[in-house]
């Protein structure tokens, strides 16, 4: 028998064994399960399927202790009562080991967040119907901390065919999160985006350096800042290199990093954000301020930073009153400053609404 015809054959039925195994597959609940929704109450659920697990649980940025879970036919749902719009960080605790939704394009994504969307578009929302910029991913060595550390950049839609060049803002995320926190649950290229097409906002790239390092980080992190993340974007990026056209903000520990480096250099950045933050809390405003020396350095920022804002996400937000005592230390010095209050306390509810705020006026002085 013809070698060829017999190969051809065996194909064939492996093929069509295949596709009967296939389509004889037993349908289960997973098939057409939705992981997140928004219920017409307003309450979010959250759904895996998990038929073998004992326990099923949620961990995040949306857990609450008035969430309720039930199993049902292998699928385990979390209602999370009360969710306001936003983007928020889960996984799935199955028996104790962290899983991130299985049924989710975002985590696929690296995106490990659920989008719970208003009834209209909001200022975070992806617009399908704008240009958009790049998010991109670079590596640097850093000789601060001897190692190979990363930052994401955001440069806006139409970047990699004009040659002008653009001021710069360096975002900074909170204690215990990293250079993915801003694009992620901050949403910050979505409101970037729909800022500069709206034509709200001066064209700029905008830096999220990784502020988390061991040890003592807040200095650290100064020291990388001058000596390695500004140099890498100076010298990869058509930017316009000088205090006027640099800004810096930073949220919680990013704040705490804002003022350090801002602090140590006071001709570095002409405009100043923190967010939610203060000098380190357990120690006396005054003692920091005196390590950093702002008393002599007050005249100089004064004098040239355009914009010095302090913000809280209310008396709700955990730094509300190490931002009180910060504030009051700085003024009693002589530092001109504004401050603002933002609803959302101590979370990315108040930061995004502080992005979408400072990005429409930086750089227009």
């Amino acid at each position: 028998m013809n070698k060829a015809f017999i190969f051809a054959a065996t194909a064939a039925l492996f093929v069509s064994f295949s596709a009967d195994a296939q389509w004889m597959r037993t349908p289960t609940p997973n098939d057409t399960l939705q992981s997140v929704r928004v219920l017409p109450n307003g309450n979010t659920v959250f759904s895996i399927y998990a038929p073998k697990a004992r326990t099923v649980s949620l961990s995040g940025d949306i857990m609450s202790r008035e969430a309720k879970t039930i199993e049902k036919n292998g699928v385990w749902s979390i209602e999370v009562p009360g969710v306001k719009p936003g983007a928020y960080r889960y996984t799935f605790v199955v028996d104790g080991v962290n899983v991130i939704d299985p049924k989710s394009d975002l985590a696929q994504n690296n995106r490990p967040v659920a989008m719970v969307e208003p009834d209209g578009a909001d200022f975070f929302s992806y617009n399908p119907d704008i240009p958009h910029g790049a998010m991109a991913v670079r590596s640097y060595w850093s000789k601060t901390a001897n190692t190979t550390r990363t930052m994401r950049v955001w440069t806006p839609a139409g970047y990699e065919k004009s040659k002008a060049k653009l001021p710069v803002l360096y975002l900074v995320h909170g204690g215990g999160d990293t250079d993915a926190s801003w694009p992620s649950a901050g949403c910050a290229g979505d409101i970037l985006d729909n800022l500069l097409a709206a034509g709200k906002m001066v064209p700029m790239i905008v830096v999220m350096p990784n502020g988390t390092f061991p040890g003592d980080e807040v200095p650290i992190f100064a020291a990388d800042m001058v000596t390695d993340i500004i140099p890498f974007i100076e010298s990869n990026y058509r930017v316009i290199a000088d205090q006027a056209h640099r800004a810096m903000a930073g949220l919680s520990m990013g704040g705490m990093e804002t003022l350090e480096t801002t602090f140590n250099n006071p001709k570095l950045f002409g405009y100043v954000w923190v967010l939610s933050s203060s000098f380190k809390p357990g120690v006396a405003p005054e003692t920091e301020a005196e390590r950093l020396g702002v008393a002599g350095k007050i005249p100089e920022i004064n004098k040239t930073v355009k914009e010095f804002v302090f913000t809280q996400g209310g008396p709700s937000d955990i730094a509300y009153q190490n931002g009180i005592n910060t504030r009051n230390c700085l003024e009693k010095m002589g530092l001109k400053f504004e401050y603002m209050d933002v609803e959302g306390g101590h979370s990315w509810y108040a930061w995004r609404q502080n992005l979408y705020d400072l990005a429409q006026r930086i750089f227009k002085k």
